[in-house]
């Protein structure tokens, strides 16, 4: 193998459950790589907050986080660091000092609240916030991975313990602790040795922040083993779907003007595969590099309501190997070492009661095969685009968007040409196409509706449809981390339909039920070639605090 080194009390139940579903139809930006369990947050006013009307006029304020004025968008994931809002997805995202200037009887409604913000000196500039989760989950799948996984009937039981405590000293300088602990049990149970599921106690995520004002900007320097969010969803996530999110040891730099944004980073995966206490290193083997940027453009009103429109530009750099570099041949797969050079653009936000989100990502670079095989470029892309409208003056909120989606393709009959398959080595969000991990974003043209409505204030329900083709016929069929053995017994592009819905159901303050139902109807040409039908289902309780 190459080594690679180079180059709550919530004013509505709804506080965080909307997380995922409020920018439903706007892609990466506004959504939760997570289902949305679990993020319910106290939302308290504060004694010197303006006037709601106010603050209005200039942007949305979200509770317990930074103020990132425009880019507060998207539940706060316009600024680069996953949906807050309350509960973040980067608990270190989180900002409870607003809770010095909320009236006491409003913070004693939560007990929890004497955890978010603990004063160590008597100015208070130190002070330490602490947070958890308790998270069961329970997974069936009756023919995993279209039936390839060598177990029929699987059940899996999932339990992810995770603490942090966020320590800040002063207005510049802070660190956070995050530890996990995951247990992973059930029968005819599979994918347990790949060290994301089973976690013996381990650091998850550890970082020192310095930040503070320079050049009209909020900057900071972020550095150690954190999760990655400021990319595109259909690219890469923190991938919550297992008990150990994917996490980066490295760094990032940010800096957040009033209507532009820049974010540096270079990092190198987290490896999840030592089973002793605190054993977790870094992978050389997996890197990731670049800059992501976003403008917002001026605000204007269609239809009587307020419009925003973000452009973002990137540059985001894949160095790896191992099986997730692997090409598909006629035979088998080709084992080599690949770096995958994105760049792409964005357009995104709403135009009036309309969500609107298209990208665009050329991916270049070069694939090395093993032995003595010659270099061979990589040519490959990727087009995703999402058109929505949400009914804000009806009580559910319906919502209803087409999303469409194309991953390029390649051929597994050329030995030296152009590599077309496009790839995506980190775990693309899985709420965004095919939550069952059977398809992912490579060779893969998709599309369908997606519905979501809020019958109660606490009951959020979302319908997804999605219809795939291959967009090579002359290349495989790829699931999450694999590559699929079909070949010449596959016939015609169709590969079939993924329905898929989500009822999530917040029942108590910090608590959330969420049920995922999902199944697989296999075309005429994938049955022929040995695919089956299959049902998923997965069932999730959460507390956090």
């Amino acid at each position: 193998m190459t080594r690679i080194s180079a180059v709550f009390r919530p004013a509505s139940l709804t506080a965080g459950i909307t997380t995922l579903f409020v920018g439903l139809n706007v892609g990466h930006a506004a959504q939760a790589d997570i289902a949305p369990a679990g993020v319910m947050a106290t939302r308290m006013k504060s004694a010197s907050s303006p006037p709601a009307e106010k603050a209005a006029v200039h942007h949305v304020t979200l509770p317990h986080s930074p103020d990132w004025g425009v880019f507060n968008a998207g539940k706060g994931a316009a600024a680069g660091f996953g949906t807050v809002g309350g509960f973040g997805q980067a608990r270190w995202a989180e900002d409870w000092s607003d809770l010095v200037t909320t009236a006491p009887e409003q913070r004693r409604k939560d007990w929890f609240n004497r955890l978010k913000h603990i004063s160590l000196t008597n100015k208070g500039d130190i002070w330490l916030s602490l947070n958890g989760e308790e998270r069961l989950r329970y997974i069936f799948e009756n023919q995993p991975m279209m039936g390839t996984a060598g177990k029929t009937d699987a059940s899996r039981i999932l339990l992810r313990n995770q603490y942090g405590a966020d320590l800040h000293l002063g207005d510049h300088v802070r660190a956070y602790a995050e530890f996990l602990w995951g247990i992973a049990g059930g029968s005819n149970y599979y994918g347990y040795q790949n060290g994301v599921q089973r976690e013996r106690l381990d650091l998850q995520q550890g970082i020192l922040e310095v930040k503070g004002r320079m050049l009209g900007a909020k900057m900071g320097v972020i550095g150690g083993r954190q999760i990655f969010l400021d990319a595109p969803v259909t690219m890469q996530s923190a991938r919550d779907l297992t008990n150990a999110q994917q996490s980066w040891d490295g760094f990032r730099g940010y800096a957040v003007w009033k209507s532009f944004r820049l974010d540096l980073f270079d990092f190198m995966q987290t490896n999840k595969l030592p089973r002793n206490v605190f054993a977790d290193g870094t992978n050389y083997n997996a890197r990731m590099y670049g800059i992501y940027t976003s403008t917002a453009l001026p605000q204007f009103s269609v239809m009587g309501q307020k419009s925003q429109i973000f452009a973002d530009v990137f540059f985001i750099d894949y160095l790896f190997n191992g099986a997730a570099a692997a090409l598909a041949t006629t035979t088998g797969t080709r084992a080599g070492s690949t770096r995958r050079d994105n760049i792409g653009s964005r357009v995104w936000g709403n135009v009036g009661p309309f969500d609107i989100s298209l990208t665009g990502v050329f991916q270049g670079g070069e694939f090395r095969p093993a032995g003595n095989n010659p270099t061979r470029a990589v040519r490959a892309y990727a087009v995703n685009g999402t058109f929505g409208w949400t009914a804000k003056n009806l009580r559910a909120k319906p919502s209803i968007a087409l999303q469409g989606d194309v991953f390029s393709g390649g051929s597994y009959h050329s030995q030296d040409g152009a590599v077309g398959t496009f790839a995506t080595p980190y775990f693309p969000l899985p709420y965004y196409n095919d939550v069952t991990l059977a398809l992912t974003s490579q060779n893969l043209i998709g599309i369908g509706p997606v519905i979501a409505a809020a019958p109660l204030a606490n009951l959020h329900l979302k319908l997804h449809v999605p219809f795939f083709w291959r967009e090579s016929t002359q290349d495989a069929v790829y699931g999450t981390g694999k590559i699929y053995s079909w070949r010449n017994g596959l016939s015609g592009g169709f590969i079939g339909a993924t329905p898929q819905t989500q009822l999530a159901w917040n029942f108590a303050p910090h608590w959330t039920w969420t049920h995922d139902i999902a199944g697989f109807v296999a075309s005429h040409g994938m049955h022929h070639a040995g695919a089956k039908d299959g049902a998923f289902y997965m069932q999730t309780m959460e507390f956090k605090f």
